[in-house]
């Protein structure tokens, strides 16, 4: 890995797979709801003819949308994570679910990146909304290479795509010929806990590894990087090769990662003691930049790797 590709933002990365896309295909369009970006300000300089910008009116953005879809446009939608899925919701769920069209739906720093704007910003319920939806396929990229991989696969999919993409550099964990059709890549084996996360959790999951490897435990880590549909098959066969499991993540514990990983778990009859890091299921009102979030939420490394160590030292139930 190369010092130019470890800085590479998750977002421009996918966006400007989307422009390299659009200069091939001219039925490729991009709406804006007001939003700005590096990428997106080369498509729309370069591409006038293929980018919209909508304004503060997602709800109708997603109409449009369905709209273009229905006359063979192959569409990204792009805002902020709440404002784009649930201020939304009914269009997505009437107009691009329902019909299952092809418009893929981005929205940009989900969890608590856009931190000090408070709750309003804060998208840690869209995973829970979003795979309720019939057809709907999530994406969570953890870094560039991922996310680059996300804008072929939207465009080449003939369904509805939400993708939770975050803002950052942040260093590359996959390499660039890597397979991601199976939705999750194991980064570290570790047979006595595997740690399950998402998105940019998924670089301090790697740092707990490293801190409870120098404590004699053999820690691995999943990297959930398609979070619906699941391939419950391989989720299992990945859990099973650990003892315990815990899954991290930067969103509300109901109905996401802790969610999907418990309702696998009863689905096939499997027990596993797991342990689960998320938002609590309570309105996040405390104001600070990411760092000082987690710090609050237990979310940190020292807090996780602490807990680790916590479930490491019960005794397994037979």
């Amino acid at each position: 890995m190369n010092t130019a590709e470890a800085v590479v933002d998750i977002r421009d990365a996918f966006f400007d797979e989307v422009y390299e896309i659009a200069t091939r295909d001219g039925n490729v369009i991009f709406l804006s709801a007001d939003m700005g970006a590096m990428a997106i300000d080369r498509f729309r300089r370069e591409l006038p003819g293929q980018f919209i910008n909508m304004g503060v009116a997602e709800q109708n953005m997603v109409s449009v949308a369905a709209g273009m879809a229905l006359c063979k446009k192959k569409v990204f939608i792009y805002a902020i994570a709440p404002f784009v899925t649930m201020r939304c919701y009914e269009q997505i769920k009437v107009d691009i679910s329902g019909m299952c069209l092809p418009v893929t739906i981005v929205g940009a720093g989900p969890g608590i990146a856009y931190d000090f704007d408070g709750p309003t910003h804060h998208a840690i319920q869209d995973i829970a909304i979003m795979r309720a939806l019939p057809n709907m396929t999530i994406i969570n990229p953890s870094d560039s290479v991922v996310a680059a991989s996300a804008a072929h696969r939207c465009y080449r999919s003939g369904k509805p795509i939400y993708v939770r993409i975050d803002k950052g550099k942040y260093p590359q964990l996959h390499d660039r010929d890597s397979d991601f059709a199976d939705g999750m890549t194991l980064l570290k084996k570790g047979k006595d806990i595997l740690i399950i996360t998402t998105g940019v959790m998924v670089h301090e999951a790697l740092e707990i590894a490293r801190e409870l490897g120098m404590r004699s435990l053999d820690v691995g880590v999943l990297d959930m990087h398609q979070i619906k549909p699941v391939d419950e098959g391989l989720l299992l066969w990945h859990i099973e090769q650990s003892r315990k499991v815990m899954t991290l993540e930067e969103h509300s514990i109901t109905g996401g990662l802790a969610s999907i990983v418990s309702e696998t778990l009863v689905r096939h009859g499997k027990f596993m003691p797991t342990t689960s890091f998320a938002i609590p299921d309570e309105t996040c009102e405390r104001y600070g930049n990411r760092d000082w979030m987690h710090n609050y939420y237990k979310l940190d490394a020292q807090s996780v790797r602490d807990a680790a160590l916590n479930l490491v030292a019960t005794r397994r139930v037979k």
